[in-house]
């Protein structure tokens, strides 16, 4: 993408009324304005929210909040011209029920309150598979304590990635820590019984990763 078509795109977001982006700064140190209030003052309704963490051009949370208007989606990344698309898909079919957030995902904490989310996606993150780069491998331990402070007690996660080595990292701490491992699932389109979300919706490379055969991999877990 082109610094001219990036810009035109940071300008947009601007101008979204469903695009947040707080400063580092503001989010760090003082208490975010929409921090435990994400129900009351973005979405006016009380319904359970979920996040999509590194949603990318936002494929996934703008379907999923198609399907299920009863539920809040929050699609979050740093890249704020890739989720554009999924922002500008949601004024244009007038869906009140998503949101995007720029914002780094370590800072989770920050921008939402103790167990004020029900549910996490994590779609396509980088496995990070060098070993000195772990420390941002988004199932690792120190995540999964952000996560599990964010959502509710019975909060779910899920990972849908196409790096084997993501998901059997992701397999053996959780088993590791004693989580409760809810699905597993090394081949969702292959094998009969997979959760409908996660063979239903397809993000942009997703699609390319099916084309090459290449096995999307699933898991659903709760954080002790």
């Amino acid at each position: 993408m082109g610094s001219k078509n990036k810009l035109k795109r940071f300008k947009e977001n601007e101008t979204f009324s469903n695009v947040y982006q707080p400063k580092r700064d503001i989010l760090v140190n003082s208490e975010y304005e929409l921090k435990g209030h994400w129900r009351t003052t973005v979405f006016n309704n009380n319904n359970p929210i979920i996040l999509e963490l590194g949603c990318g051009k936002g494929e996934y949370s703008v379907a999923l909040a198609r399907k299920y208007p009863d539920k809040n989606f929050v699609g979050i990344d740093i890249k704020g011209a890739r989720f554009w698309r999924g922002a500008k898909t949601a004024i244009e079919e007038n869906i009140s029920n998503v949101a995007f957030l720029r914002m780094q995902i370590e800072l989770i904490e920050y921008a939402f309150a103790e167990h004020e989310v029900d549910e996490i996606w994590i779609t396509f993150p980088d496995p990070q598979i060098k070993y000195k780069r772990t420390k941002h491998r988004m199932t690792n331990t120190d995540f999964l304590n952000k996560y599990r402070r964010v959502l509710k007690p019975d909060g779910i996660v899920n990972l849908k990635t196409d790096s084997e080595f993501m998901h059997g990292y992701t397999l053996g701490l959780l088993h590791g820590a004693g989580h409760d491992v809810l699905y597993a699932n090394h081949d969702v389109y292959k094998q009969e019984g997979s959760p409908e979300d996660v063979t239903a919706i397809q993000t942009f490379y997703e699609s390319q990763y099916l084309e090459q055969n290449k096995p999307i991999t699933y898991i659903r877990f709760k954080i002790n």
